[in-house]
């Protein structure tokens, strides 16, 4: 007699530690990095690795267009290229001088056409596409309400149904 299969569910471990699917373990260190440095976290409102932006990007990225993946896959070797090159360390491992160094290109005046730089491209369009995840983060909008989780159609997010 035939059966059903059984279907298994899992519900995923908020203990366990986030692995890459898209970037290499470099390039998500040096986007980790960014995202400190863009976004980082303050009183009482989470940053950009406490909202697991890297995560989010990793996986955005991931299903993005082509021309958008090789901005951020030649971006971030040509960053990590640079660090390696002038602090002889990852970018992952600058401190805030070295990174102040790393982001020199965002302190150009602003034009309408992309930079020809990788690093500058990456750096222009990482700024803005890490502070939209962030300020649009379930954690930072958990942290804006106080804590409490909104039910009724008022909030932002749609949660899983279990």
């Amino acid at each position: 007699a035939a059966r059903a299969a059984p279907l298994l569910f899992s519900v995923p471990c908020e203990g366990s530690s986030p692995f890459s699917k898209f970037f290499n373990p470099r390039q998500f260190a040096s986007l980790k990095r960014l995202c400190d440095l863009f976004l980082p976290a303050g009183p009482g409102s989470p940053g950009a690795l406490e909202a697991r932006v890297p995560e989010f990007m990793d996986f955005l990225i991931g299903d993005a267009p082509v021309q958008r993946q090789q901005l951020w896959l030649s971006g971030l070797d040509a960053l990590e290229y640079q660090s390696q090159a002038r602090f002889r360390k990852a970018c992952a491992d600058t401190d805030a001088t070295q990174a102040d160094t790393l982001l020199a290109p965002l302190r150009q005046s602003w034009n309408f056409e992309p930079p020809d730089d990788p690093v500058a491209r990456l750096l222009v369009a990482a700024k803005q596409d890490v502070r939209t995840a962030t300020y649009n983060s379930f954690e930072r909008n958990l942290a804006a309400s106080g804590g409490t989780i909104r039910r009724g159609g008022g909030g932002l997010y749609w949660l899983a149904v279990e």
